[in-house]
């Protein structure tokens, strides 16, 4: 098990690695970041209304199970957003370096960082 410190130093050791966070979704309150890239808060906030937005349409449709992750990929980055599934309301959020960054290996650490994180 990691605390939230741990947890962000494990993503911040993968290529490419800008900054990364703990968010509670509902309020938009980062719990715990490193890095930068971005004005991780403010990004934060924003990404949280686009959780919230899935998950409601999720219900609304009737679509069972859970959101696994959300990628958001930009010119020069690429946005990992993965709802924790230990802690309701949480969610890790990664900013990666498209350029140096390996999706793949991204989106597998986070889901390790997930299985471990202890709130």
């Amino acid at each position: 098990m990691s605390n939230i410190n741990e947890s962000l130093q494990e993503l911040m050791s993968l290529d490419g690695a800008m900054g990364g966070c703990i968010v509670d979704y509902m309020s938009g309150m980062v719990l715990g970041m490193t890095g930068g890239g971005v004005d991780l808060e403010l990004a934060a906030a924003g990404n949280s209304q686009v959780v919230k937005a899935k998950v409601a349409t999720m219900k609304s449709l009737d679509i069972k199970g859970e959101i696994e992750d959300m990628l958001i990929t930009l010119e020069s980055q690429i946005h990992i957003l993965r709802p924790t599934h230990n802690h309701e309301d949480l969610f890790i959020y990664l900013v990666l370096d498209k350029s140096k960054a390996n999706l793949a290996l991204a989106r597998r650490k986070v889901q390790t960082v997930d299985k471990n994180i202890e709130i």
